[in-house]
């Protein structure tokens, strides 16, 4: 029956080693992935599907005037804004992705960290438990 035991404790050690291996493993990388975005906010993943380009004025300029356009059968019926509300609306949307993934990594970073921080624990923990139990075998 100690042996049974022995096995069962084993198998689960080595497999707690496994998984906490594997979850560094993911952990470090969303965590690099995190850092990155965080010294580029603009070219971040972070992006809202259909938002007009933010990497120029010229090119945002550009996208909110073709979705005007898009968005009405008649030309007359379009509101164009002027370039100062251009502006405005660009360094207004440039700000908010700014600071979403400023935010989002930062978040990313501060779980990254503490799921890491626990795998070392557990890692460690249940490894000189494995070599303890070995020890006591012999």
């Amino acid at each position: 029956m100690e042996k049974a035991t022995r096995i069962v404790s084993q198998v689960y050690g080595y497999a707690v080693c496994l998984v906490t291996v594997i979850t560094f493993l993911i952990s470090i990388t969303a965590l690099f992935t995190a850092v990155i975005d965080r010294s580029d906010p603009l070219h971040s993943g972070y992006n809202q599907a259909g938002s007009p380009s933010l990497a120029s004025y010229e090119n945002y300029k550009s996208d909110v005037l073709k979705s005007n356009q898009k968005g009405s059968d008649k030309i007359n019926d379009t509101y164009t804004p002027d370039e100062q509300t251009l502006k405005v609306m660009y360094e207004s949307a440039r700000n908010d992705k700014i600071q979403s993934a400023q935010h989002s990594a930062f978040k990313t970073i501060l779980i990254s960290s503490l799921i890491i921080f626990i795998c070392i624990i557990l890692f460690f923990t249940h490894w000189k438990w494995m070599q303890k139990m070995s020890k006591t075998a012999y």
